[in-house]
């Protein structure tokens, strides 16, 4: 019989001293570990979904006491001026306040006002009705945050697992970093998706559970499943 499986949740640990910090990602650290020591107001961090960007505006917020804004307060904001620190994330997502956007900026630059963006994409690639917003972003001190290598990647499971409070071995960690699509994003999918495994059968993370989540994902993209993951195991 299966176990069932109860969500209880768990809440990602987004302390300065959580943040994994590799070679991918260290400018930008730098640049919030920086702070109040800013030559410049504005800072632009570039990364995809779950690199991070998040985590790093916590951290700012509790450095510098920063309020996250919302699209719609964007305007009032700038109208209002003063220098208290502002946060505003995913400003690449359609919808924004452009306008809004555009006068915070140029008060934020005017002003030396603190001020934090975050995106996904690139400046040149935001869906902007016009380039005042880009041409403004343009001057923010900008740093890109991804995945570099296997040992940042393995250092991310261990973070997820650990906010889970699951121990996992580390020969399964090497297993997945060897196996999967490595970006950020999936390293997140995977170790949500082998905590459900492995509760719903009441057993810890094993290799099989490991290469049935891969296995999951490859279907998923629409890839073909693979066995070879499955006839591997007895042999490692």
């Amino acid at each position: 019989m299966k176990q069932l499986a109860l969500e209880l949740g768990h809440i990602p640990a987004q302390g300065e001293a959580d943040f994994l910090v590799g070679e991918g990602n260290e400018l930008a650290y730098g640049r919030i570990a920086a702070f109040p020591h800013w030559p410049d107001p504005v800072t632009l961090l570039i990364g995809p979904p779950k690199s991070g960007k998040s985590h790093l505006a916590r951290i700012f917020a509790h450095r510098s006491a920063a309020a996250f804004a919302d699209s719609g307060d964007l305007a009032d904001l700038a109208a209002a001026g003063g220098r208290a620190p502002i946060i505003v994330e995913d400003v690449d997502q359609r919808g924004y306040d452009e306008a809004g956007l555009f006068h915070l900026l140029n008060q934020s630059m005017r002003d030396q006002r603190p001020l934090l963006l975050s995106a996904r994409a690139d400046i040149a690639d935001w869906p902007l009705a016009t380039d005042d917003v880009r041409s403004r972003a343009r001057r923010a001190a900008s740093f890109k945050l991804e995945i570099t290598d296997d040992i940042q990647l393995s250092q991310m499971f261990v973070k997820l697992f650990g906010d889970r409070q699951v121990v996992v071995d580390p020969k399964i960690i090497f297993y997945l970093v060897a196996r999967m699509e490595r970006s950020a994003e999936e390293a997140v999918i995977l170790a949500d998706l082998m905590d459900r495994l492995a509760l719903a059968r009441g057993t810890a993370i094993t290799r099989n559970i490991a290469a049935e989540a891969l296995d999951h994902r490859r279907v998923a993209r629409g890839e073909a499943s693979s066995a070879q993951d499955w006839d591997e195991q007895d042999d490692e």
